[in-house]
């Protein structure tokens, strides 16, 4: 019962040491939440088996079990990082995709992931084929999110292109997207009861209004029937919008500042060959 007593005999908590086990509890629960599913569960259980061995060695006073395991720690953390070094990676990635890292991304890289969409969306206007694209803001859009496919991929015009393809079966329905990253595909959005709206409009217009009337979403439709390019922001379609006023209208509402210079992105060397575009302003 002694170290029953010194247990209860311990310094009462403070605010402090509540603070430090949350933290703690966190980061344990986001490392399982990381590992679950790959080839690091196995890694952790013989880890913790270990672990568990290690103490059990002291405690009956097994000696050379001990030594053992004392002396090849350093051998197994090196292990660890050459095996284990594209889950390390993934792991840090997801740390600095945190809301908390946000306010801390480069002005650039929201500017190439607009330039991403601009490309795409000259590109599906050009061809006529029908998308709409949702960027999200301050307002999360979990649960069309879940409604969709999961994606969570690298955005680019490239994916963009391939998911609206007919004959892909992603392309009925739209694409999220969430911190520079595709979040989902085939997202079914919530059609506009607006009565006052033109009969002329289609389903994805339609649905883009209904999405961006009920948070700060930004969407983007293509038209399939004449290939023009529209945005919707706050219930507000405006419709007629070129490659260079798509842009425009982007970059104002997503970097919340005018006058930045333009960005030449990988898409439109990727996408032009080094050249200019070879689209000019899209039908109405």
């Amino acid at each position: 019962m002694t170290w029953l007593t010194a247990f209860l005999e311990r310094p009462p908590m403070s605010w402090w040491d509540i603070a430090d086990i949350l933290v703690v509890s966190f980061l344990i629960y986001e490392a399982l939440k990381l590992i679950r599913g790959t080839r690091a569960v196995q890694m952790a259980l013989g880890g913790g088996i270990v672990v568990g061995l290690f103490y059990l060695s002291r405690w009956i006073h097994l000696e050379t079990v001990n030594f053992l395991i004392r002396n090849l720690v350093g051998a197994f953390v090196v292990a660890i990082i050459v095996l284990f070094q594209a889950d390390i990676r993934r792991a840090l990635a997801h740390l600095g995709r945190a809301p908390f890292f946000r306010y801390f991304a480069k002005p650039e890289s929201a500017a190439e992931s607009i330039e991403e969409i601009v490309v795409a969306a000259g590109m599906l206007a050009k061809g006529r084929i029908g998308a709409i694209v949702a960027i999200e803001r301050q307002i999360g859009l979990g649960s069309y999110i879940e409604g969709g496919i999961r994606l969570d991929a690298v955005l680019t015009y490239d994916l963009l292109l391939s998911i609206f393809q007919p004959s892909s079966p992603l392309h009925d329905g739209a694409v999220i997207v969430r911190d520079d990253r595709v979040a989902a595909a085939a997202c079914f959005l919530p059609l506009t009861v607006n009565p006052k709206l033109s009969k002329g409009l289609g389903s994805r217009h339609r649905a883009a209004i209904g999405l961006t009337e009920e948070n700060d979403a930004v969407a983007i439709v293509v038209s399939e029937e004449s290939g023009g390019l529209s945005l919707v922001v706050d219930g507000q379609l405006e419709r007629g919008l070129d490659v260079d006023g798509l842009r425009t209208r982007l970059r104002a509402l997503i970097l919340q500042r005018r006058g930045q210079p333009p960005v030449t992105s990988a898409a439109s060397e990727r996408a032009s060959g080094g050249g200019r575009w070879g689209w000019g302003p899209t039908a109405k």
